[in-house]
């Protein structure tokens, strides 16, 4: 049998220098080849693309990989049609700035995690910014996308515009998949205009009264994109036109501060996040690092820890020295995904836990059932990811 590592081709290193984003390279025969082989081989593949969100799932125990960086560059872009086609091995860095030069943007403000983050690995996790409950999130933006799927043959789902689908919506269930269900070559956006003007304000409230104020704010049509509550004081950004900006700003009061707050927000590097892992460095982090995803008004679950709540408080960040990041007994586990779902959400530990246990919630049977299903329907052979989610899938 001939090993697939032997006959890979050469991709982009994630240490060098990011590729022209408008040049590109279109590498999607040879990434054919590879999944072609490996199904033929019965072997498995841990698809790669900058590795920054290597620790958001379980670790990957496959036969070979398979690098997406090689594979590059922006396809299409009209910035009047607001569309963007890029293949998965972009930079996201390099897509973004393409997009800035035209005064336009992601909207969902995916993390980045790492300089080497590529666009595919932002769709493949799934991952929003602080901006996700006011404007979507990554699949609400996604309008078509190019797989490899398991037979080694490329196909296109969805397109470049917005359309009602009939049955599975497959451009979209790759979103937030992990690459188990397919290789994502290409993938097209629906594109925003950057607002025309920002404010970001600081308001030194208690987390009770900042969450009633946030309510009835989200009662009137202001142009709030940002509100997290640090444990001290309530952070709110507000983006839009000139007058509404301005008028809203005077309304809510509070102190100005830096727009840095929201990036260092979104990629973790808040210091409430120091002595957790963020995902961007390989160190072995004090306290467990948990998201809990709840309805924004649902009472804080009874754990120990300190928190960070962000998007009005439905994510709630958690620190806590409870959890799989240092304990073998997976009952610490359990009990922080029983008090999500009893709160109405679910949890996901970031930081890696010892046991190597999946960090999601626990499905619900019957929709564990889908998933199989459609795993079983996309990936029969399961050769992409395998174990990524779930130890059986």
């Amino acid at each position: 049998m001939t090993h697939l590592q032997d006959q890979r081709p050469e991709y982009t290193s994630a240490d060098e220098p990011g590729p022209d984003a408008l040049a590109g390279n279109d590498d999607s025969e040879a990434l054919c080849e590879q999944v072609a082989r490996a199904q033929a081989e019965r072997a498995t593949l841990r698809i790669v693309g900058g590795d920054t969100k290597a620790f958001y799932g379980r670790q990957v125990d496959a036969a070979q990989s398979l690098s997406t960086t090689g594979h590059h560059g922006i396809v299409h872009y009209d910035p009047v049609e607001l569309v963007a086609t890029v293949r998965a091995g972009t930079r996201l860095r390099d897509l973004e700035r393409v997009l800035a030069d035209n005064g336009q943007r992601l909207a969902f403000e995916p993390p980045h995690f790492g300089d080497n983050a590529t666009v595919g690995g932002m769709v493949a996790a799934g991952l929003s910014g602080p901006r996700r409950p006011w404007v979507g999130a990554v699949r609400d933006f996604v309008l078509g996308v190019r797989v490899i799927t398991f037979d080694g043959k490329l196909l296109r789902f969805g397109g470049e515009v917005m359309k009602n689908v009939a049955g599975y919506d497959l451009s979209r269930l790759m979103v937030g998949a992990q690459g188990t269900l397919g290789v994502l070559t290409e993938i097209s956006f629906k594109v925003l205009p950057i607002p025309q003007a920002h404010a970001c304000l600081r308001l030194e409230l208690p987390l009770a009264e900042a969450l009633d104020r946030l309510t009835a704010w989200g009662r009137k049509p202001l142009p709030i994109t940002g509100a997290a509550h640090d444990g001290t004081a309530l952070h709110v950004r507000l983006e839009g036109g000139e007058g509404s900006v301005s008028a809203t700003r005077q309304r809510l009061g509070g102190e100005p501060e830096e727009p840095l707050f929201w990036e260092q927000l979104r990629e973790q590097r808040l210091p409430f996040f120091d002595d957790a892992l963020d995902g961007a460095v390989d160190t072995v982090a004090e306290r467990t690092l948990w998201r809990l995803s709840l309805p924004a008004l649902a009472r804080t679950p009874s754990l120990e820890g300190d928190w960070l709540v962000d998007w009005a408080g439905a994510q709630r960040w958690l620190k806590s020295a409870e959890g799989g990041g240092f304990e073998d007994d997976p009952r610490a586990d359990i009990h922080i995904h029983e008090a999500a779902i009893a709160a109405g959400g679910h949890a996901t530990r970031y930081t890696p836990g010892a046991s190597g246990d999946s960090p999601f919630t626990p499905l619900a049977p019957v929709l564990a059932k889908y998933h199989r299903q459609l795993k079983n329907r996309l990936d029969p052979q399961a050769i992409f990811n395998p174990g990524r989610l779930y130890a059986e899938w």
